[in-house]
């Protein structure tokens, strides 16, 4: 048997922060952050390499909602992104995950580990697409 793998998506105007973990899913990885200016087409070529390279079974989309847990602006957009994900990779399985404070977090660990300013904006989706991820696959 193949094992397959979760994919983390943080989904952010401009950049979309991807992780992924391992093939017995026990522990999630920054893969990279995909820089698309909103250009869904972009990325969804780029998404295209990833699940076809790396076995994806699951999709997990962070969802932005407000600390209250009520919606962002950015939940309708994410939804019309979840949906043509859906439309796209109807073999997949896809989620969303509450990604409340993952920002927070990932900024968090990089000035724990003294990471530098410029390379921080890289490196921010990334990381909560991480925590996305961590978090969906921690859950009991």
């Amino acid at each position: 048997m193949i094992n397959m793998r979760i994919l983390g998506i943080d989904y952010g105007q401009a950049r979309v922060g991807i992780a992924i973990t391992d093939e017995l899913q026990i522990t999630a990885q920054g893969l990279k952050t995909i820089n698309y200016n909103g250009n869904d087409k972009i990325l969804l070529s780029e998404l295209d390499k990833i699940i076809e390279e790396y076995n994806i079974e699951t999709i997990v989309v962070g969802m932005p909602l407000h600390m209250d847990g009520n919606r962002s602006k950015r939940v309708e957009i994410t939804e019309k992104f979840i949906h043509k994900l859906k439309c796209k990779y109807n073999k997949i399985k896809i989620v969303s995950q509450d990604e409340r404070l993952t920002t927070v977090q990932a900024h968090r660990t990089m000035n724990e580990l003294d990471i530098n300013k410029n390379r921080k904006k890289q490196l921010v989706d990334t990381i909560s697409a991480v925590y996305i991820l961590e978090t969906y696959i921690n859950k009991p």
